[in-house]
């Protein structure tokens, strides 16, 4: 059993409330410990300790109801991104046009394409449903769409998690510094 006097050295406190706690959480750790003054250790502190469970199992209960439901409404959120730039013209030099995919946890989106030439620059959007289109679709259409499908695999493989840096020199969204 952990005293009010272990509290006080920071690793004990950090071990059981964390390294950044609330306020409350300080609270509710310090008065878990403490001794009801005037009574022994023993009935009355158990009863209240049991009390202080309940009351924390109906917090748990409310934040999982939360967590889950930021999850049914984030399926919606764009959470997969494909991008392939692309030379469609052999006149012109570098790869200056662009299809971009941005698809949601149900493969459901758009793809946005833009062909750049001497002439002008021509945008293009066709509406994701199901990971495809009822629209014709370019080859880089489906590569861009097929990389934002295999977003995950792709993020976890290439940057060893589920966020990578976009402003990174390797996926040529420049060098802007942290956003």
């Amino acid at each position: 059993m952990v005293n009010c006097a272990a509290l006080e050295k920071p690793w004990v406190f950090s071990t059981l409330v964390g390294s950044n706690p609330t306020p409350t959480a300080k609270f509710m750790v310090f008065n878990f410990f403490k001794k009801k003054k005037g009574y022994p250790l023993g009935q009355e502190n158990l009863k209240e300790i049991l009390v202080q469970f309940g009351k924390l199992k109906e917090e748990l209960e409310i934040i999982s109801k939360e967590l889950e439901n930021l999850k049914k409404e984030n399926e919606f959120n764009v959470q997969k991104i494909g991008i392939v730039r692309f030379n469609p013209f052999q006149e012109i030099g570098g790869n200056q046009s662009f299809s971009l995919a941005l698809l949601n946890g149900n493969d459901n989106g758009v793809v946005i394409t833009s062909l750049y030439s001497r002439e002008g620059n021509r945008v293009y959007g066709k509406p994701i449903k199901n990971g495809g289109s009822e629209y014709p679709l370019s080859e880089e259409e489906k590569k861009a769409i097929e990389q934002a499908k295999n977003w995950q695999n792709l993020n976890s493989q290439t940057y060893g998690s589920k966020n990578p840096k976009l402003n990174s020199k390797t996926t040529g969204g420049g060098d802007s510094g942290p956003c």
